[in-house]
């Protein structure tokens, strides 16, 4: 019974990840955009104009992350200034920092911009509440996967909760539609201090494409401090991964 099993094992290969910090993505997934000012603007203007989330502003010229579905069709329609890297280190704790322009090397990540009570009350241990504000289960799928056999997020300590009064935080996903709007505001309530907010995806950071629909109410965001801003249409998890550690002072981001 037990060599049909091994058979298996061998044929699947290695699925445990050993280094999270040394994972490379495969070069057809789209992450931190490379953009590049030319002074022939045509192309990037029809890449302006197909955008559907307004992401894409040409002068002075910027491509924001919070606002991007990762689309690739504005790589595809302006190719000398929009290329996406396999970089998925584009978590940052200021919504400013996920705007990228012209010769940026990477997304910053700002110490100084990480609350103290953070790394010391959680740097060897974090539990989180994961809303789904109206979301279309793409992200909270990728954020079940950060604990499989692949990922093991666990490892360091971190993981999801089934009760708010058991969570460290609460990590919203979906553009917060109004009928989830005082369901999240109780779970927020429900979690002692201190306590810490991630966003994340694209419709989180910035309501994605239902933005300016009157079926949202984001009014939690103004309320609220969000410690992590995490982009992406689902959010990858070595998204989600890397961007918690860096929160929480596990590594640096080079």
């Amino acid at each position: 019974m037990i060599f049909p099993k091994i058979r298996v094992l061998r044929s699947h290969g290695k699925q445990y990840i050993p280094d999270l910090d040394a994972v490379e993505l495969t070069s057809e997934f789209r992450g931190r955009p490379v953009l590049t000012d030319t002074p022939d603007r045509a192309d990037l203007e029809r890449a302006v104009a197909i955008c559907p989330t307004g992401a894409i502003v040409p002068a002075p010229f910027s491509l924001d992350l919070g606002r991007c579905i990762f689309c690739g069709e504005c790589a595809r329609r302006a190719p000398h200034n929009i290329r996406f890297t396999n970089d998925y280190r584009i978590g940052a704790p200021t919504r400013e920092r996920l705007v990228m322009r012209p010769g940026q090397p990477r997304v910053e990540f700002d110490p100084a911009a990480v609350r103290p009570e953070i790394r010391k009350c959680f740097g060897r241990a974090l539990q989180l509440r994961e809303v789904s504000a109206g979301g279309d289960a793409s992200v909270e799928m990728e954020l079940g996967a950060t604990g499989n056999v692949n990922f093991d997020l666990g490892r360091f300590g971190i993981g999801f909760t089934a009760s708010p009064r058991h969570a460290d935080g609460v990590v919203v996903s979906g553009p917060i539609s109004a009928n989830m709007a005082e369901a999240l505001d109780i779970c927020y309530e429900a979690v002692a201090e201190p306590k810490i907010v991630v966003a994340c995806g694209t419709d989180a950071c910035s309501g994605g494409l239902l933005a300016g629909s009157r079926a949202l109410n984001r009014s939690f965001l103004d309320r609220h401090r969000v410690d992590l801003w995490l982009p992406g249409a689902p959010t990858h998890p070595m998204i989600f991964i890397d961007g918690i550690r860096t929160l929480l002072g596990h590594k640096q981001r080079e």
